[in-house]
Formats: structure tokens, sequence, C-alpha cells
């Protein structure tokens, strides 16, 4: 598994990123006297000058017009360190950049392993451009790394970012987000621990041909007043096939908001733009538990994939680890979609170092017209929980042409998540499977049972009369329903046996009615019957 869908960047940020992913670079470690800047392939804008977003905007139009040149990596140890020895990489607390005042701080990731190419940051104060250059004063190099540096050296850029806020306590500053990687950042709410990833652009993702990795190269941040609860950053995206200028107003809070636009100028033609992309993790749960021999009952970042119409209409897609690499495509009349993580307590997962349960959602909601398209989600079979192997995205119906221009807004809010569109609407609680039939009998071949419990809303005093299942399926039979209402916490048990033949992929959908309304949000499934 590469890092195409995301990696596990850094679980402990303080100390660098823990061992979540398998592409730790073998480069040899070599003393480095003098860290020359490698040549840019995208000059930031002038030292001085005025910044405004749609000057930035401007040169990444430019840009789009010239030669695609990759970035290069530093030469010796600064470019070339492996995970292990990143991991002895910290930065300094006392180096934090703002931290002189209340409010937002800032520190920064060192360049190595993954993330070798460096990104350079810009504080934009008083509407001027001043870069703010790091060095080797501005990290601890512990272990075998002490002494192996220039002490008062300059980097050629960082690997990254994160910034800093009193989120849970007045009195102490909390990381809120991170950028690390070609596109991708992390945000948390109130109470959260780092689950899954946003990123800024996803091209021809799970499509057949080679995904290609947008990334930030330079980070203009508007110094926030002190105190201040909002920032303002923009960022420059480039890759082979696209430019972009991207600006962020991150709001941070109980869920923290991140607003994103995105002006986009297509190189050449790009069949998948994957637009406000998530990427998380999920390994198994009721459904496939069976599979695994683990202590702990389920293990991932996001449980399922929520899309909310325009009409207030929400379905719930509960996320899987197929046999095969699956996708499914939602063509819905857009409101919001998202990856939550909606199962919340502690005994649901009984791990209480990952702390799954801390997990934050995150809701995606479209600033204007998108235009036609659909969600797609992609799952990725996988045997670890260090491998990202969900992705969910808008793709628009229309590929980008070379030479297109394209603009894109959307809000990110991450949190708890998983709210109702209707408190009068039930959710899906719990999805479980298991092998078809009658308990007690020979198992049936080609067949599976779904069991599905709903909760909430109107149900409870809706009583047993009058609610039906509403039931479809594409690609196989449902031979047997019932609905069962449990004897305690209001919930209502559907159980669906569906048969299919060797090698279908069945589409299922299902929801609860009566009284001639909606009483519970639409549930959606795919099942593969592998061959």
């Amino acid at each position: 598994m590469t890092d195409s869908l995301g990696a596990k960047l850094y679980d402990r940020p303080a100390a660098g990123p823990s061992r979540r992913h398998l592409l730790a670079a073998g480069a040899a470690l070599a003393a480095a006297a003098v860290l020359p800047r490698p040549a840019l392939a995208l000059e930031p804008l002038a030292e001085g000058s005025a910044f405004s977003f749609d000057a930035l905007t401007a040169q990444m139009r430019a840009r789009a017009g010239e030669p695609w040149q990759p970035p290069a990596r530093p030469e010796g140890l600064v470019g070339d360190l492996d995970y292990d020895t990143w991991r002895l990489v910290r930065f300094r607390e006392d180096r934090t950049r703002w931290l002189d005042r209340p409010g937002f701080r800032l520190q920064a990731f060192h360049t190595g392993w993954l993330f070798g190419e460096p990104v350079r940051l810009f504080d934009v104060s008083s509407g001027q451009v001043r870069e703010m250059r790091f060095g080797t004063a501005d990290f601890e190099y512990l272990g075998d790394l002490a002494g192996r540096l220039p002490p008062d050296a300059d980097l050629p850029g960082v690997a990254g970012f994160r910034l800093l806020w009193p989120l849970n306590a007045p009195d102490r500053h909390d990381e809120v987000v991170a950028f690390l990687g070609a596109s991708y950042f992390r945000a948390l709410g109130r109470g959260n621990a780092y689950g899954l990833s946003a990123r800024g652009l996803a091209l021809n993702t799970g499509s057949g041909q080679p995904e290609e990795f947008p990334r930030f190269s330079a980070f203009y941040l508007e110094r926030p007043a002190p105190g201040a609860e909002e920032i303002v950053f923009s960022a420059a995206l480039e890759s082979e096939s696209v430019t972009g200028a991207c600006r962020f107003v991150l709001r941070p809070g109980h869920a923290t908001e991140i607003e994103v636009t995105a002006r986009l100028f297509f190189r050449q033609r790009v069949d998948l733009v994957g637009v406000a992309p998530l990427t998380s993790m999920f390994l198994y749960d009721d459904k496939n538990r069976a599979y695994f021999d683990d202590f702990r009952p389920r293990v991932h970042d996001s449980d399922g994939l929520m899309i909310r119409r325009r009409d207030g209409v929400q379905l719930w897609r509960p996320l899987n680890n197929p046999p095969q690499l699956a996708e499914s495509w939602f063509a819905e009349p857009l409101g919001r979609f998202g990856l939550h993580q909606r199962e919340r307590s502690f005994a649901a997962y009984q791990d209480a170092e990952a702390r799954y349960d801390l997990r934050p959602s995150a809701t995606v909601e479209p600033l204007g017209d998108w235009g036609a398209g659909a969600v797609r989600l992609i799952e990725i079979p996988t045997e670890l929980e260090t491998n990202d192997n969900i992705v969910a995205a808008f793709v628009p119906e229309a590929a980008a042409e070379a030479g297109e221009a394209r603009e894109y807004a959307w809000r990110l809010s991450w949190g708890e998540g998983g709210e109702a569109t209707d408190p009068d609407v039930a959710q899906v609680v719990a999805t479980r499977a298991g092998v078809g039939g009658i308990s007690g009998l020979e198992a049936r071949p080609d067949t599976r049972k779904f069991v599905i419990d709903f909760a909430g809303g109107a149900l409870p005093e809706a009583g047993g009369d009058g609610i039906v299942p509403v039931v479809t399926v594409a690609g196989g039979e449902v031979e047997g329903q019932v609905l069962t209402p449990l004897p305690e916490g209001g919930i209502w048990r559907l159980v669906l046996d569906v048969a299919a033949s060797r090698g279908e992929v069945v589409e299922l959908t299902a929801h609860l009615a009566g009284g001639g309304r909606r009483l519970s949000e639409t549930w959606l499934y795919q099942w593969v019957n592998a061959p």
C-alpha cells in the first residue's frame, strides 16, 4: 500500500508521526556542512510585496502556462532522514512563532522521510509578505542526530506546519490543524484526537491511471490579531496537471470550521477531479469482525459516509473493508457529505491508546453551485489499520480540460458530527452482517444476512402499527425481511436475507416509513459476493 490514499501522518505531533505507514525512506545519513536552498519549481511572491489572494491567483494562473518543474529535495541529512531518524527531530517550544501574544501560534515540521520537498512559509503582516525563516536552531535533534547538523544553519524550508490555539482549555494551547505532505491536512474539534484527513485536491484517484498528488509549496499566513478567534491563510498548489491558489479561513471550536476556496488552472486534461476529498481508515466492525483475530470489537477512524440531499433527506452508507477494490457513486442533489465516526463509546473500541472513540467526523458543505456531479466513495481492501483505505470526494461530471479554470468553495466542519437532518427522523445506529439463512441450520451458499438498527426520531412514539421497511436491491434478491422492535432503547431492527450470484455486486437501500412519511434516514450498502 502506497500513500496514494494518504498516510496517518502525526498521531503524536510534538514528537512527530508514529509508525502509521510503511514507506520509510532508506537513504543513508550523511553529515551536512552547508544547507543550500534547492531550486524551487515555483518562486513565491516577492519579499516585501503586497499580498492578496487575487495576487496569488494571478501568479498561479500565469504559472499554469509554464512547463512543470518537479520539486527538489535538499541534499544531505536535511532531506534524507529516514522514518526513525525523522522521529528524532522536534520543534523547540521556545521557538514557536507568535509566542508573545494570546491566540494562534505556529510550529513547523522538519523535512525528511516522506516529506523531503521543502515548503516555504510567509508571514503577511500589514499586508506585506515576509518569509518565516527556519533553521537548525528551531529544532531539537535527539539520539544519533545530536551534533550532526550545524547549530545555527538556515534550512531550505520546512515540511509543513501546525497551528495551536486554546481549544480545550483557556490556559493551554492545543494543536488545531496541521498541514503535512502533498495537500493533506487534518483538524480537530474540541475533545478530539487526530483521525481522518482532508486534501486540497485529488486527481485520478483509483481510476486505473496514475494518481497525481498536487502539493502545497508555499503558505501565506495573515498574522492574526492578539486573541483572534479565526485565522486566514493561503497556499500555492501545483502539480504536473494543475496549478491553483487556495484560501483557508480557520475558526476553532467545539466544531472547528475551515472555509476553503480553491481556484484551479489545468495544464492538461484530468479525467477524474476529486473536489473536497476526505481520506480515512476502516478496518472492521460488527459487519466483518469475524475476519480479524483482535481483542478490540472494532477498529476504524470513520464508520460511515453521510450524504445530505438538498431536500433534507439524509443517507447513511456504512463503510466496508471489501475483498476487492470497490467504488460507489451517489448522484444526489447534494447538500453536504462527510466521513463520520458515529459510534462514540469507548466500550465499542476498547482501545485505550488509539482512542478511536475520539476521532473526529468531517463534513463538507458546498458553498455556491458545484454543477453536475456525484459523491464518489472508494473502499480498498486492507489487513492493517496503518493503511488509509477510504476516500470520499465530489467528482464533477465533466473532465477538466487543458487551459480550463475552475473555482470551488466549501466549508469543512471537524467534530463529533453525526447530527440528524430532522429530530423526528431516526438514524442508523448499527449495521451487522453474517451468513444468510436460519440460525442453527446449515448456512446457505451465496446469501448474506444484514441486520440494521434504527433509533431516535419519532420511532419510540410511533408504536408498532404502520411502521414498514422500504427496501430496494439491485444485483441480488431479498429472500426474507423482518422488522422487530427491540425490548430496550427504542431500537427497531430490520433483518434482510439477500442472495446473489458469485461475483455479483449488490446495492441495497432501506428506510422506515409510516403515517405517510419517512421515519428514518436511508441506509445504503454495497455487498460484493466474491467469486
